[in-house]
């Protein structure tokens, strides 16, 4: 008798910087739905890196160039289809985005509208991450652990 596991599915998100102080975001054309980073589940066999690159083309017909990683995303709750961890990217690009595969639109947004929107997943969480980065040029620190919020409570 086989044992039966279930753990977290990965996923990738990326961080698309355009010219002009601008960044890729998608509307979700499925559930759930609202703004999103570009991204997706990683295929078996695929690296993280290929799998960011390769999910940044399907949904922005963008090429990117990866730049640096920003974190990993792991709360339960993130997804509300089923629990994944992201491995979140920043990258590059040149050209304008074009919605494709999950993506009902892409644009690049100014930095300085980046929180105006209403997010899919933890996107927003990360965002504010990312400008905390762009502002201070220091990576998010860790995510409190369970056992430090219990603590934190009482």
């Amino acid at each position: 008798m086989s044992e039966v596991y279930r753990n977290p599915i990965p996923t990738v998100d990326a961080i698309i910087e355009l010219p002009n102080e601008k960044v890729v975001l998608i509307e979700r054309a499925r559930e759930p739905f609202g703004w999103a980073l570009p991204g997706g589940f990683v295929d078996e066999g695929e690296r993280l890196e290929d799998a960011c690159i390769r999910e940044a083309l399907e949904e922005t017909c963008l090429e990117i160039k990866l730049v640096c990683l920003l974190g990993v995303y792991s709360d339960p709750k993130r997804d509300p289809r089923k629990h994944t961890v992201s491995t979140v990217y920043i990258a590059t690009a040149t050209q304008q985005p074009k919605a494709a595969d999950d993506a009902a639109s892409a644009q690049g947004v100014p930095i300085a509208e980046l929180l105006d929107r209403t997010f899919a997943f933890d996107h927003a969480e990360i965002i504010k991450d990312y400008l905390h980065f762009k502002q201070s040029g220091k990576l998010p620190p860790p995510r409190p652990t369970n056992q430090e919020q219990q603590t934190d409570k009482k």
